[in-house]
């Protein structure tokens, strides 16, 4: 039994080594294949982001890597793309150039300060309050609200193959309860997101990174949700978002039981280039 994950970073943004060590990590874990995804560059200052000089050769690194591990472990290239209408996404030229293996499509920005600095939902929580306060007057519903409208334009405008870390935004209720997840007009705005990605045929991400980071009570997105998406056919790739070597496989265990436990019996991995179902349970993908 083994396991895939394809949201990682590395020291080309956030992630604190090289390719090459998570990749060597991944192998000595028993991972069947993993896939870089780091934080592509952004049109302005971003501490966490990748930097445009970097592209190539981070591109070249991990072309390098695949030859020295292709008997034991698949390796692919992709990125983390943010959504920022007009100004950033996975179909932007500069992303459509690179001929990625795969492309993770986030929204990590919501709107901005009278600056222009983009509001981050998933920075401090300090942040948080503040651009709720200054750019949302403090409303909770219309921030929230907002931040659903951003996924579903991106998955219908952008097309991304892979959802990232759908209900991320639900991070800042746990040092301040702002909103209840159980109110009508939130599950409603999920519900209007999971048709959207139904429709796309994209594959949503489960993201353990909250439960191991305890910054959440649950995978992103939380079970109800993915309880939701069984019944659209939504398919799901279980992923840590790892930044350390020793989160490669945070939570996995855990998360593929609950998975079982709502109905899934297959997660989608990407194989031999495609993305493809697999049987799991929560020791592992059977063998491809």
């Amino acid at each position: 039994m083994s396991w895939t994950n394809y949201h990682s970073h590395s020291y080309f943004c956030d992630g604190r080594y090289a390719p090459g060590f998570y990749a060597s990590q991944a192998c000595r874990q028993g991972f069947a294949a993993y896939g870089f995804s780091s934080h592509a560059p952004l049109p302005f200052d971003c501490r966490w982001s990748m930097k445009s000089q970097d592209l190539n050769r981070y591109s070249a690194e991990i072309q390098a890597l695949k030859p020295e591990f292709a008997d034991i472990m698949q390796l692919y290239r992709g990125l983390e793309v943010d959504y920022i209408p007009a100004v950033a996404g996975p179909q932007h030229p500069f992303i459509r150039d690179l001929n990625l293996d795969y492309c993770i499509g986030s929204v990590h920005f919501v709107e901005a300060f009278g600056n222009g600095t983009r509001w981050e939902i998933d920075g401090s929580h300090t942040d948080f309050l503040q651009g709720l306060r200054e750019i949302f007057g403090n409303d909770i519903r219309g921030a929230v609200t907002r931040y659903y409208e951003l996924i579903r334009q991106m998955v219908a405008e952008e097309k991304p193959g892979v959802i990232g870390h759908l209900d991320k935004i639900k991070m800042q209720n746990q040092s301040t309860p702002l909103f209840d997840e159980r109110d009508g007009w939130y599950r409603e705005a999920v519900a209007d997101t999971l048709r959207t990605i139904a429709e796309s045929g994209a594959v949503m991400e489960v993201n353990t990174r909250g439960i191991y980071k305890k910054r959440a009570a649950e995978t992103y997105p939380s079970r109800w949700i993915l309880e939701q998406a069984h019944q659209m056919n939504i398919p799901v790739t279980l992923s840590s978002d790892a930044h350390h070597p020793r989160e490669i496989a945070g939570c996995f265990d855990q998360a593929a039981q609950m998975l079982r436990q709502i109905g899934y019996r297959t997660l989608h991995i990407l194989w031999d280039g495609t993305w493809q179902p697999r049987p799991f349970d929560q020791n592992g993908l059977r063998k491809p």
